[in-house]
């Protein structure tokens, strides 16, 4: 069992636009980090005395890889950088893995080939990436590739719409995987496709993916559309990391772990993923604070 936490280098994966309409401004793709370190090295040390044993980097645009430095935004951290941290991570007992959402809802940070979608020179930086990530993280267990969200209502605010479908989908989901599976890791997404279409999805999806369903509610409701998914996986034969946060109340994350451990296979309950939705900035430090807090809780209540 992990109790893994998603911590953001890069937030540039909602908007590819300036949006002031928008509640929550960070949403915002900017041209430049938005990272506070201090606050990085509290959380660090908070996870690791805390019940956090997995480390999540959704990375971005945020780190300047040697093999597409033109994605970087300004002040993004080097490839070495990004090696010593991973090391520190480790060495606090922190297993670092890394993410790079591939969803056309959340790839502002591919900068230009977010508007290649499927085309030859989108697949070649997605392979490269995915790569050249996969060999800085030393073959990490797996590989988040997001993939969620992918529809029109979820780009209201964008200036550039694309949705993929279909055969399309699949194609360049599996692509994608192949990718993951080809540098080592296993890929891990997040299941959302699923609550839309679930005979396509049981039909087509991978076994060896590890799924990421997700509800972030106070209550979870075995027959609720966005709730259910988890039983059918679990049905299904697929192995899974439930996903709980702290987004919009106090009491999810528990109450997912509490839910997956009444109802859920334990051969098949991997772990579990705490996603705060907030940036690594000192003005969210209590959000993360209280996030970690709450994964120690439930930890403790789940192996007790």
């Amino acid at each position: 069992m992990f109790w893994s936490y998603l911590l953001h280098l890069s937030y540039n994966m909602w908007i590819d636009r300036p949006s002031p309409e928008l509640v929550y401004a960070h949403h915002n793709a900017l041209p430049y980090m938005r990272f506070d370190e201090p606050l990085y090295d509290d959380l660090l040390k908070a996870m690791s005395d805390g019940g956090v044993d997995m480390l999540l980097f959704d990375l971005g645009d945020a780190v300047r890889y040697e093999s597409h430095p033109e994605i970087a935004i300004e002040n993004a951290w080097t490839v070495e950088r990004l090696k010593e941290e991973l090391a520190r991570c480790r060495a606090m007992g922190l297993e670092p893995i890394p993410k790079l959402n591939f969803s056309a809802t959340h790839d502002a940070w591919l900068g230009p080939y977010s508007r290649m979608l499927s085309t030859p020179a989108y697949y070649e930086v997605c392979r490269d990436l995915i790569a050249e990530v996969s060999a800085i993280f030393d073959t990490p267990r797996y590989f988040h590739i997001g993939m969620d969200e992918e529809t029109c209502p979820h780009q209201t605010h964008w200036a550039y719409v694309v949705v993929r479908q279909w055969e399309l989908w699949w194609h360049d989901f599996q692509l994608l995987v192949d990718a993951v599976e080809k540098a080592g890791p296993r890929a891990w997404i997040w299941s959302d496709y699923v609550w839309n279409h679930p005979e396509l999805f049981y039909e087509k999806m991978p076994k060896q993916v590890l799924q990421s369903n997700w509800f972030y509610d106070e209550t979870l409701d075995p027959e609720a559309p966005m709730v259910k998914p988890y039983i059918e996986l679990d049905q299904h034969g697929y192995d899974q990391a439930p996903t709980g946060s702290n987004h919009s109340n106090d009491v999810n994350f528990e109450n997912t772990v509490r839910f997956a451990k009444e109802r859920m296979s334990p051969e098949r309950l991997l772990g579990f993923m705490q996603t705060p939705w907030r940036i690594t900035l000192e003005e969210m430090r209590q959000r993360h604070m209280n996030a970690i807090d709450q994964v120690t809780r439930a930890r403790n209540w789940f192996e007790k």
